[in-house]
């Protein structure tokens, strides 16, 4: 990529960064063309080509800067720093909704990616994707004190369920076309609650 990418506007860096989402979140990679991006962009394809080298380069690019968005939604809820995973999980879809509002296609666009099978970039979305997809080893998971919980349940299950079903939640929210935050949040909190009454130990 090249870096004069960064010295356009925000408002124009965003554009371009939405239209990509926006085009591979439709197709698969081969067939997402790149004049399209530029189209919905509102700049040339060979200005796009000026910022990218080739249409590889744009995807990983794209890719990665899902990574990057994310981070940061995630660390700026401090889901990360609360003790208790139910309110963890919370935050946590909390940020990746609010997300939405500026990026409306990058939750379909990382599910698209997350499957592509094109040899041109498989192996490369594999490498970023790897991390995230191995949750025995999520560092981000708080310590769960067997205590905490109902005798006899399975940590590890209760997480991995929690955990997909929450992304399968923001994935159909995702589809759904217009986002109703509002309501979003008061379901999710009222999945939450359930997971803590099904799951939580009672305080004595």
């Amino acid at each position: 990529m090249n870096e004069k990418f960064y010295a356009l506007p925000k408002e124009k860096q965003e554009r371009i960064i939405n239209a990509g989402f926006r085009v591979f979140s439709k197709n698969t990679y081969r067939k997402s063309p790149v004049q399209e991006i530029a189209d919905e962009a509102g700049i040339s394809k060979s200005l796009l080509f000026f910022y990218f080298r080739n249409k590889k380069d744009l995807y990983l690019f794209l890719w990665k800067k899902v990574e990057e968005i994310t981070s940061a939604a995630l660390l700026e809820s401090k889901c990360y720093e609360a003790g208790d995973i139910f309110d963890m999980m919370y935050l946590g879809l909390c940020a990746k909704v609010g997300i939405m509002r500026s990026y409306p296609d990058i939750t379909n666009f990382s599910l698209m990616a997350y499957y592509e099978d094109d040899p041109e970039i498989r192996d490369d979305v594999r490498k970023i994707v790897k991390p995230y997809t191995q949750l025995d080893t999520n560092k981000a998971l708080p310590p769960l004190d067997p205590g905490a919980f109902k005798e006899g349940v399975d940590l590890k299950m209760m997480y991995r369920d929690m955990y997909l079903a929450s992304e399968g939640y923001l994935w159909q929210i995702s589809r759904s076309g217009e986002i109703d935050i509002d309501k979003f949040i008061r379901e999710y909190k009222e999945m939450i609650d359930f997971w803590r009454e099904m799951y939580a130990r009672k305080s004595e």
